[in-house]
């Protein structure tokens, strides 16, 4: 079942934690995302990100990028498609502040790599007005709700289903869901 929102308090304090592949842009089955010609937003997700950054002060990505540990693609390659990114959002006056990465494969268990804290508290020390008191992490994966609680942020996860993890506050279909959840909450 899914919860009614109750974070009506949300506003330029809080801040907005998203993942990339799965959230933002298409995920590759069995693939990542290894060059422009790959990466497609998911139908809204742009205009999602900037209809949320009217509610939250600070928005930025943190994603796993483990192709580039396992030689698929360089930190240039990953470095291009981000630029893309955040060119195209900034055409639609969306912003992401700043997007974080971890090229860490998942068996060395890297503090960078979601469900560990490592990507959220370097968004701290470059953002100190960040209180993960007042964050939401928005994610397709239980390491990204994980990655959530284990700093006590707020947990959305993007799912087709209306199925609520044990790792997760709230459940949506896609960012445009959340972002019209969190303008009817204001």
């Amino acid at each position: 079942m899914r919860p009614k929102w109750n974070h009506e308090n949300i506003n330029q304090q809080w801040t907005l934690f998203l993942d990339r592949d799965g959230v933002i842009n298409q995920k590759l089955a069995g693939d990542y995302v290894k060059d422009i010609a790959e990466f497609r937003f998911i139908e809204g997700s742009e205009e999602a990100i900037r209809r949320l950054n009217a509610l939250f002060g600070i928005t930025v990505v943190v994603t796993n990028q483990q192709g580039i540990g396992k030689g698929l693609m360089s930190e240039d390659d990953l470095s291009a498609v981000h630029q893309y990114m955040l060119q195209e959002l900034d055409t639609l006056g969306a912003t992401i502040d700043k997007v974080y990465h971890c090229p860490e494969l998942a068996e060395k268990k890297s503090n960078c790599r979601k469900p560990n804290t490592g990507m959220a508290e370097e968004a701290r020390k470059d953002f100190p007005a960040i209180d993960f008191k007042s964050a939401v992490m928005v994610g397709d994966s239980i390491s990204d709700m994980q990655m959530g609680k284990r700093v006590g942020m707020i947990t959305v996860y993007i799912h087709p289903d209306e199925e609520l993890p044990k790792e997760a506050d709230y459940v949506c279909k896609s960012l445009a869901e959340f972002a019209k959840v969190m303008e009817d909450v204001h």
